[in-house]
């Protein structure tokens, strides 16, 4: 969330940076509730001020004296004065709390300026899309697909979107996971093992509440929510928490499947592994200092970019524009890889930089070294990678005239072989 004192005094400015995103909020409106929440709470406060006061007096006279009882007779008005106030106040804390969670972070001033994602901007670019394979056939066109990545007895056992990947594609799947989790702790980031579900703080904390609460599945019996990706438990893992500046900034990573219902999801962009319910990924998160965070965006999309590299597949960074950022993005980069036989982008990472929005409604702080104060982190995060699509580039533009696939070497020590044969029906 942004700062309730920045919003007060600067609210021109930031109206000005939320009106360049794609979300809708009533900033005034807020505004307006926050000022008549003010006013109860100072109220309140100067009744129990009245009221501590009161009660002082009377300790010191003489119980049962005409002053005494006088003070008795008062205290009774300023309590139900007092149960008024805090009435006001509970009545007017849910309208205020889901307005203020419905204003988004601000964009960075570098990202670029667009309505929708045709104003995203590509800024950097490696590999040659034509160096892929010139055998490449959309992966789920290989007449193997069926028989190594089942959908339909997914479709039998949960639903559309949940594949089996099965014999050599379930180890060649585990293989890309360890490589991946390797490269993060080549890169300094310690790694997690962390919980699938997630309580409605966590999910808020991070803003996918109350943002995508359709996006996610739900258990309502439980009030658990399955994660979208990993940066949800792995950034609330220091939620209330105060840090020590020396220690920042921390790095961490963890592989989870993650849980997207991915509602109205149709046609050819979604077939075989291009958008699924269920996947595998690894995640990269940052706590960090205020003064460094968007050097370390940077740095955070050279550690994804530098696995696409040595697994030697073409792709492309975007810089997000204004009317496509996510919510609590403050800046954010795609990466894409070349899909050979589709002939088209496929995104495997979104690397972000959320400023001190995800700590301020997790409670995420540090303590300045210096002077001692306080002071909230800034939070990063971003895919290293997400599976299904960096597999579907392998197979695509690593395939073979025999439909073999050609594994990359850095994931040869992995797979044990150079090539992946897989049964024909």
């Amino acid at each position: 969330m942004l700062s309730l004192e920045n919003l007060r005094k600067n609210s021109a400015k930031i109206k000005s940076g939320v009106g360049k995103k794609k979300f809708s909020c009533d900033i005034d409106k807020f505004l307006e509730v926050d000022a008549q929440r003010r006013y109860y709470v100072s109220e309140f406060e100067t009744l129990r001020a009245e009221q501590k006061s009161k009660n002082g007096q009377m300790a010191a006279l003489e119980k049962g004296s005409a002053e005494f009882l006088n003070i008795v007779v008062e205290l009774k008005n300023l309590s139900s004065k007092v149960k008024k106030a805090e009435t006001k106040i509970r009545e007017i804390d849910g309208e205020w709390k889901a307005l203020y969670l419905s204003i988004p972070n601000i964009p960075h001033e570098s990202v670029p300026i667009g309505k929708t994602e045709k104003g995203n901007v590509t800024v950097a670019a490696w590999g040659s899309v034509e160096d892929v394979s010139p055998h490449a056939m959309p992966h789920y066109e290989i007449p193997w697909f069926s028989n190594a990545i089942d959908f339909q007895r997914g479709v039998k056992v949960a639903g559309a979107g949940f594949p089996f990947y099965i014999g050599d594609m379930a180890r060649f799947v585990r293989a890309l996971l360890s490589f991946f989790l390797d490269e993060a702790k080549s890169n300094g980031y310690t790694e997690f093992m962390c919980p699938i579900l997630v309580n409605p703080d966590s999910a808020t904390a991070t803003g996918q509440l109350p943002d995508k609460e359709g996006m996610m599945y739900y258990d309502a019996q439980d009030n658990l929510y399955c994660i979208p990706t990993a940066e949800v438990p792995v950034t609330n893992f220091f939620r209330d928490e105060i840090l020590e500046e020396k220690d920042l900034p921390i790095f961490r990573c963890g592989y989870t499947p993650c849980f997207r219902r991915e509602a109205g999801s149709w046609g050819k962009d979604v077939r075989g592994l291009n958008r699924l319910h269920q996947f595998d990924k690894v995640e990269l998160v940052k706590w960090v200092h205020p003064n460094s965070s968007f050097q370390e965006l940077e740095n955070l999309r050279a550690d994804a970019e530098r696995i696409l590299q040595k697994l030697e597949i073409p792709y492309h960074v975007l810089s997000i524009c204004t009317g496509d950022i996510g919510f609590a993005h403050s800046k954010q980069y795609d990466l894409e890889v070349w899909s050979g036989g589709q002939k088209r982008w496929l995104e495997v990472s979104s690397c972000s930089n959320f400023t001190d929005f995800q700590a301020r409604r997790a409670g995420i702080k540090f303590r300045s070294g210096l002077d001692g104060q306080v002071h909230h982190v800034h939070t990063l995060n971003g895919s290293g990678l997400a599976v299904p699509r960096v597999l579907a580039a392998i197979l695509e533009n690593n395939l073979q005239s025999d439909f073999s696939v050609k594994i990359p070497s850095p994931l040869i020590p992995y797979v044990g072989k150079e090539f992946l044969k897989l049964s024909m029906p």
